[in-house]
């Protein structure tokens, strides 16, 4: 046999660590930092993981907030078993498959108001930059072909694409790739606790949402085409926004011809205790976008849904109207939308968003009672099982740590040498757990954070 058809050879599950092997694969992090001290699962279970060394670790973050509806959920693999047999792959180009017809049709259902027209993707990033390209083409189709602005937050993050990561608002990911696409403007978030505008809530107006209306109008209404925010915002540390903002944003959008793009890709699929944050904010976006958790991690899903009338301004005669030109190979795929019928069944039958709601508060009263007993908190943020804390030096005037100690950040790897996976920041840790997690398991979430804790403010 020639060399060039020679089987490779596969190295063994204990080998994976090693820096020779681990030399052939990107990952997020910085690569000659991160294979010191490599991080790689074997398995899960549930709200766990065991890595290749047999650790075991609570998964606070259900991976990156995907799974949902725990590891190793039966029901689901089940389905994926089940199209396996059926149909792995349908022609994209030319139409769709049943199992897509029908999750979309559930999608339809589940979401608020009149959101009910799908387009399939595989992640995040995708869906983000199609509700992009959507909001162009429609107002195009619909005369006023000069609205392309797109206008998001300051800490956002929306997608690794260029269009997405041009939304996006973090220079730490975006510096390294500009220059961005033209056209996206950026706005200060509605971060209450550091206030950028210097007030405080509620005395102040919530300036950070009508501050977004001089926006439009100086920038000219006739050139702004979307506002795209995440109802709660990640990266800048789980930015949970007053009550009054999302309806003011959409009040601006409603009176500027500005459609209301919320990306939902972590809010969605029970996150916040209701299917959607739109119905936890009571606001109906024009477009919602929801990913990771909407399949629960057994395969690559996305979806962009928009209301009925802005899905109607793409059927017409094709000689005056192309429909909504975007697209991707893997769209609607059959096992994908298998995986996802079978989860959103399991949080609608199983009414996990109830689940959600009652250990939400028990995962911010483990919060608090850390706040009190450690007197370095400054704040707790967020809904449901999407909460994250601040880390500060005084509680009283907000000081933060010093960078160079990188406080959140050295107790979440200390989480993790105690076998609590989280996402951890260098002022502040965030948990989203399974929202299949008991009483019993965010207690014990709790008690490893707790203990971290503990023992790096004695070090210091």
């Amino acid at each position: 046999m020639p060399a060039s058809c020679t089987i490779p050879h596969l190295i063994a599950e204990a080998q994976t660590t090693e820096e020779t092997f681990l030399r052939h694969l990107f990952v997020r992090d910085q690569m000659a930092e991160w294979s010191k001290h490599p991080l790689i699962m074997a398995r899960a279970e549930g709200v766990c993981y065991w890595d290749v060394n047999g650790k075991r670790y609570l998964d606070a973050l259900s991976g990156i907030y995907v799974a949902s509806v725990g590891h190793n959920n039966k029901r689901v693999i089940d389905a994926i078993k089940r199209q396996l047999d059926v149909l792995c792959f349908s022609p994209p180009m030319h139409g769709t498959n049943p199992v897509a017809v029908q999750l979309a049709n559930l999608l339809a259902e589940v979401t608020p108001g009149d959101l009910s027209a799908v387009k399939f993707q595989c992640g995040g990033s995708e869906v983000t930059e199609a509700a992009i390209k959507l909001a162009r083409q429609y107002h195009r189709l619909t005369g006023s072909p000069g609205k392309y602005k797109v206008i998001s937050r300051y800490l956002s993050w929306h997608g690794s694409t260029l269009g997405s990561l041009s939304a996006s608002g973090l220079k730490g990911r975006k510096t390294v790739n500009e220059p961005m696409a033209p056209g996206f403007l950026h706005v200060f978030p509605p971060t209450c606790y550091r206030c950028p505008f210097g007030k405080s809530y509620p005395d102040c107006g919530v300036t950070c949402a009508t501050i977004v209306g001089d926006v439009i109008a100086m920038e000219d209404p006739d050139t702004v085409a979307a506002i795209m925010v995440e109802p709660i915002g990640h990266t800048g540390g789980v930015i949970d926004p007053p009550e009054e903002y999302l309806p003011i944003l959409r009040e601006v959008c409603d009176r500027n011809n500005v459609l209301l793009i919320f990306d939902e890709i972590i809010t969605g699929a029970g996150r916040t205790g209701r299917m959607f944050a739109a119905e936890t904010f009571g606001v109906v976006p024009d477009v919602l976008c929801t990913a990771k958790g909407l399949s629960g991690g057994y395969a690559p899903l996305s979806a962009m849904i928009c209301r009925q009338p802005i899905a109607d301004a793409f059927w017409g005669p094709v000689s005056e109207n192309p429909g909504f030109v975007e697209g991707h190979t893997f769209e609607g795929n059959p096992i994908s939308c298998a995986a996802g019928i079978a989860v959103l069944r399991e949080i609608l039958e199983r009414d996990l968003c109830a689940n959600v709601r009652v250990q939400g508060e028990r995962l911010h009263r483990r919060f608090s009672e850390m706040a009190e007993r450690h007197g370095v908190i400054g704040d707790i943020r967020g809904k449901g099982l999407f909460q994250a804390i601040e880390f500060v030096r005084d509680t009283t005037t907000k000081e933060p740590f010093p960078a160079a100690v990188g406080f959140g950040a050295r107790v979440g790897r200390r989480a993790l040498e105690h076998g609590l996976l989280c996402r951890f920041d260098p002022n502040w840790i965030a948990f989203g757990p399974p929202l299949v997690s008991t009483a019993e398991q965010i207690d014990e979430m709790a008690a490893i954070l707790d203990r971290s804790l503990g023992e790096v403010l004695a070090e210091l």
